[in-house]
């Protein structure tokens, strides 16, 4: 037996049991992990390793305005000043925090290949190119300052580092974070800037906000990626709850394909253009390959990835017999094109993870921005003092130069002269000492003046200070003023759908028609219209005549529903259970052997025979979607359907304000698989349809609205709007601005007058011929002023029709013609839709006007 080794010191040696020995040590370890790396502080919404790469790039001077840098000489100072951690792992962050893909706004802007969603790696740090972002330079970096937030030691003490960054914005919540530490996990979705300031803002007028109010300004998250959320039961668990879990689907639609050898031949594709977020494509593109090898997906007949950096696009191709809805179906069930997103907002509050609802977040970061804005209040007002007492002792010096000129004169050296200062001028130290460094140019006309107004705005800029710090209102005022700033600066669409209450997998051709809920008051009926006003008045009809009516809610597109009495069946009223509906959008009497045109957000037309529909003893409201052909089906929102006589033409309007042109004989070809009327930019889609007789009158007006208040009226002649081809894209009608959308579009006279009304409710009547004539292209006329900034114009309506509405509180109300009153371009008009505080106008359809019948078309 060895004998054992005798110890220098005996007594320092501490007995330890070997399972608590474990039991501390793996503690300290798990919140060491937890606090310092894989959890997010829920004030600037970071983890360590992307502070400290912030910090660190800020310190080298890269901002928005200075050329790239290596990302090897970031990932560098990164390691040898922060974060002794390995290379690799702060590249990835880095990566991460460039790529547009997986963060929402991206803090870091790069050069070179940085990945993609197919999961290919970014090159190596020596051959990219980083620096910081315009939004984390404004929002985040900004006011980076020791007097503003705490700083600490680093890993060695040799210098100090930024414990939280001063974030203007909760980018927890703006970029989401996922992270797995010992024994917990956290997974945040992204959101939309604008949606998350109005969400603060609506915290800061009113801290005992509902739940479902803030929801509605936070409806869910915004993935990168765009697709589709399925439901919002799921977010609304999360938010309330901090857990839940999200369906996400990806969005595709349907194309007719011409084959490369025979151009006859035709198939139809689904073409995948969005996917959940983090799904990588080429793994879902190999998984659906796989199936179809597996024989478990079949009627496909190629699979192939067209995308490109203008954008995802996988094409689908499909045997001649196979049933798109049902291959979709399948790809929803057995791929990630539909997949969960399981949502745990836990985060660190004052180095404690915590699990947190969506309210708590949006709170903890308000706390922590009222804080630091008490802090950099504070600093700027006591520099500010420093500098006025400096300004103070400069005039005083000036008021009695000739004193001060003796006193410098006969003083035998520096110490003297300014304890004289201090003696007969009754000045401080500081005071004293900066009249001695005075240049003799301060004593010039000029730079007195200078120095008067520095004081003057300094004095004002300290009051102001002084007012934020004892003034809780004011400092939230400008609390919120910067918010609304930064959004107005940062904020874009959305990009991810949100389909409120749409089932996993819809049967398209057996939507049942809703019922409106009883809680909804009944619209009233359109009043009589008075001697001056000429009304479009119902038609009876004909023994030969159906009476249709087109319902759209809000629900998906493909629930539109047609209502349909024939001559004989029913009288020409609409049956009583439509009339509080407020989703009637279309409203005839039409011949028989006439047709109905279908339009498609992709820019096709299709007809619809009225000698074809369903009697109304089989089926009275009927899926206008099962009616058109199969390969229309699944296009996007049917934009509108009227009928069509000859010696017409087409006005075809889309969503980035594009106009065309179109006679109605180049629909001479129009088979029942439709036809294509205008060529379309992949982020385009057709968004109105007009009608007007082929030689129009010289007082035939274009009035096209925008949601700043904008309106373009242009004459409706041949010189000003030509016809163009069917293959043309058609010429630009208005140029939008960023965050501007086309709201409306009339055809109407120029003796007519118009209706206008605004999100939150207020609304006016103007005459067109008050308008300046324009052309295309031209920026048009202001017609309203908001008296809010939040405030959108949302409709454009001919009078004398009346306006049927739908509130964010679900609520139905309507606005009737006599409620208008006659104003000038100038003006915010009246109050004509009182709402609750945070509650706004979602949408509005005029009252469906009979066309009356038409005479039968070829």
């Amino acid at each position: 037996m060895a004998k054992q080794l005798p110890l220098a010191d005996s007594s320092r040696i501490l007995p330890t049991e070997l399972h608590e020995e474990m039991q501390r040590s793996y503690l300290e370890y798990a919140m060491s992990v937890i606090v310092g790396r894989a959890l997010p502080d829920v004030r600037d919404g970071l983890k360590p390793v992307h502070r400290r790469i912030l910090y660190a790039m800020y310190e080298l001077g890269l901002t928005p305005d200075r050329p790239f840098r290596k990302c090897a000489r970031v990932v560098g100072d990164v390691l040898g000043k922060y974060h002794p951690h390995g290379d690799q792992a702060v590249y990835d962050a880095l990566v991460r925090m460039v790529q547009d893909f997986s963060s929402r706004y991206p803090l870091l802007a790069g050069h070179g290949n940085f990945g993609s969603v197919d999961n290919d790696p970014a090159a190596a740090m020596r051959y990219t190119e980083t620096r910081l972002a315009p939004l984390a330079m404004t929002a985040v970096l900004q006011e980076i300052d020791e007097a503003i937030i705490d700083f600490s030691p680093n890993f060695d003490s040799s210098q100090q580092e930024p414990t939280v960054l001063p974030a203007q914005l909760p980018i927890l919540l703006l970029n989401g974070c996922s992270g797995i530490a010992v024994g917990m996990a956290t997974n945040i979705p992204p959101h939309n800037l604008g949606e998350v300031v109005d969400g603060l803002v609506a915290l800061i007028d009113n801290p005992n906000l509902s739940d479902q109010a803030l929801w509605q300004l936070i409806p869910g998250p915004d993935f990168p990626t765009g697709g589709e959320i399925l439901d919002s039961e799921g977010t609304q668990m999360a938010y309330q709850t901090g857990r839940g879990l999200i369906p996400v689907r990806g969005v595709s639609h349907l194309e007719t394909i011409r084959g490369e050898k025979r151009r006859s031949h035709t198939r139809t594709a689904i073409v995948v253009t969005e996917l959940p977020y983090q799904v990588n494509k080429a793994a879902w593109i190999e998984k659906v390959a796989s199936l179809v090898n597996q024989q478990k997906l079949e009627g496909i007949a190629d699979l192939r990835d067209e995308s490109d950096r203008t954008g995802m696009r996988v094409v689908i191709e499909l045997k001649r017999d196979a049933d798109p809805q049902a291959i979709l179906s399948t790809l929803y069930r057995t791929t990630a094109l539909q997949s969960n997103f399981g949502v745990i907002f836990l985060a660190l509050v004052n180095n404690r993870p915590v699990q947190l609802s969506l309210r708590q977040i949006l709170q903890e970061f308000l706390h922590f921005r009222e804080e630091t804005l008490i802090r950099q209040y504070r600093h700027e007002l006591s520099q500010a003092q420093q500098r006025l007492e400096v300004l103070s002792g400069l005039r005083t010096a000036l008021g009695y130069l000739d004193q001060v000129m003796e006193i410098l004169r006969s003083a035998p050296d520096g110490p003297t002269a300014k304890a004289q200062f201090q003696v007969h001028l009754d000045l401080t130290p500081v005071q004293a000492d900066a009249i001695l460094a005075m240049p003799l140019r301060r004593i010039t006309g000029l730079e007195q003046h200078k120095l008067e107004q520095e004081y003057t705005a300094l004095a004002h800029r300290g009051q102001q200070l002084e007012t934020l710090l004892d003034n809780r209102r004011e400092r939230l005022k400008g609390l919120k003023k910067e918010l609304r700033q930064l959004k107005k600066q940062f904020s874009d669409p959305r990009r991810t759908r949100i389909l409120q209450s749409m089932p996993l997998l819809p049967a398209v051709a057996q939507t049942p028609e809703p019922e409106p809920p009883s809680s909804i008051p009944l619209l009233e009926p359109p009043k009589p219209p008075t001697a001056n006003r000429q009304v479009l008045t119902p038609s009876l009809p004909s023994p030969q005549q159906v009476s249709l009516a087109l319902f759209t809610p809000q629900a998906p597109p493909e629930s539109a529903i047609l209502q349909i009495t024939r001559t004989g069946e029913a009288s020409w009223c609409l049956p009583e259970q439509v009339v509080p509906r407020s989703d009637l959008v279309f409203q005839a009497s039409i011949q028989a052997q006439n047709h109905l045109w279908v339009f498609s957000q992709l820019g096709k037309v299709y007809p619809l025979a009225v000698a074809k529909l369903p009697p109304a003893a089989s089926q009275a409201s009927i899926s206008l979607m099962s009616l058109l052909p199969k390969g229309a089906q699944s296009e996007p929102w049917v934009t509108q359907l009227f009928p069509l006589a000859p010696e017409q033409d087409l006005l075809l309007l889309t969503r980035q304000g594009r106009l065309k042109r179109l006679a109605t004989t180049e629909l001479a070809e129009l088979g029942p698989r439709g036809l294509s009327l205008l060529k379309l930019k992949e982020d385009d889609h057709l968004q109105w349809v007009l009608s007007l007789a082929a030689e129009t009158s010289p007082s035939q007006n274009l009035l096209l609205a925008t949601s700043s208040g904008r309106l373009l009226r242009v004459l409706l002649t041949l010189d000003q709007i030509p016809r163009l081809g069917r293959t043309a894209q058609g010429q630009t009608a208005l140029r939008l601005r960023p965050q501007e959308a086309l709201i409306g579009a009339l055809v109407v006279d120029a003796t007519a007058q118009v209706g206008l009304l605004t999100q939150q409710g207020y609304g006016k009547a103007l005459a067109v011929d008050t308008l300046r004539l324009a052309k295309l292209e031209d920026l048009g006329t202001t017609v309203i002023q908001f008296l809010t900034p939040t405030d959108r114009l949302l409709a454009l309506w001919p009078r004398p029709v009346g306006l049927a509405l739908r509130t964010s509180l679900g609520r139905d109300l309507s606005v009737q013609d006599n409620q208008l009153t006659l104003w000038g371009k100038d003006g915010p008009g009246d109050y004509l839709v009182p709402l609750e505080a945070t509650e706004q106008i979602l949408w509005a359809n005029p009252w469906a006007v009979d066309i009356g019948p038409l005479s039968p078309t070829s």
